[in-house]
């Protein structure tokens, strides 16, 4: 049984407490960073998946914007995650990755014609690892190359969002100066996962993770091209009601 609540807030109705309280947990595990920043980054959400304890103590959190634009002279959506944190005592929980497969079910089913895609940014190889865990075909990945027209929405959609601070040549975003980075030993690998194969592409991919590089992912969201528990979710997102 979860040890956590989620809990879906939009994110006009996060008060200033809370916002608090979301910066003072962030930056227990991240550095370069500023309540400043972290304020202008919420700013631009559209949601915030909270995890409470059966206190009502907030032990994590995922903050989600959703963006329609036209790409290719069609209607599309993409959910971008942002800043994310789960507190360690809870390290291993899926309360999380379940709210947010409902959430973009939620999501899918605003527009259920359109594509909608997890447009992702990653710094760190765990949360690389919810790709494969979540759906059938990502990109980028160690099985197989990605499609000429996959990595044209990748770049257009890192370049209309970090312009130059994105190199399409490594599917890159390097900031001049980190926006947040995991600190200290929280960004060392687990013992033994340096062998798996995900950790391993990864880390070939983006070797200064640990500075703030972060890699440039994509996947889209149907429920064919998702994983048991994450398909649930998704499912059971786009039936429920507002």
């Amino acid at each position: 049984m979860s040890k956590l609540i989620a809990e879906i807030i939009r994110q006009y109705h996060i008060d200033a407490k809370l916002r608090q309280t979301m910066y003072e947990l962030y930056q227990i595990y991240y550095e370069y960073t500023s309540f400043e920043s972290f304020y202008d980054d919420l700013n631009h959400k559209n949601y915030v998946i909270a995890l409470w304890d059966i206190e009502k103590k907030l032990q994590g959190f995922s903050t989600v914007a959703v963006w329609d634009f036209e790409f290719e002279q069609q209607a599309q959506r993409a959910v971008f995650s942002g800043d994310t944190i789960v507190h360690r005592d809870y390290w291993g929980e899926q309360t999380l990755p379940l709210a947010w497969c409902q959430l973009a079910g939620q999501i899918k089913a605003q527009a259920p014609t359109e594509p909608l895609y997890w447009f992702l940014i990653v710094k760190g190889y765990r949360t690389y690892r919810y790709l494969p865990l979540f759906s059938h075909q990502f990109y980028p990945t160690y099985r197989y190359p990605t499609p000429p027209e996959m990595q044209r929405l990748m770049d257009y959609l890192a370049e209309k969002k970090f312009g130059p601070d994105y190199d399409p040549k490594t599917g890159l975003i390097r900031f001049p100066v980190s926006r947040g980075h995991l600190r200290g030993s929280w960004a060392d690998i687990k013992d033994g996962y340096e062998d798996k194969p995900d950790v391993r592409y990864f880390l070939d991919r983006n070797p200064d993770y640990g500075k703030g590089d972060e890699l440039v992912c994509l996947m889209e969201l149907r429920e064919d091209n998702m994983r048991s528990h994450a398909r649930r979710g998704f499912i059971a997102g786009m039936n429920a009601k507002w």
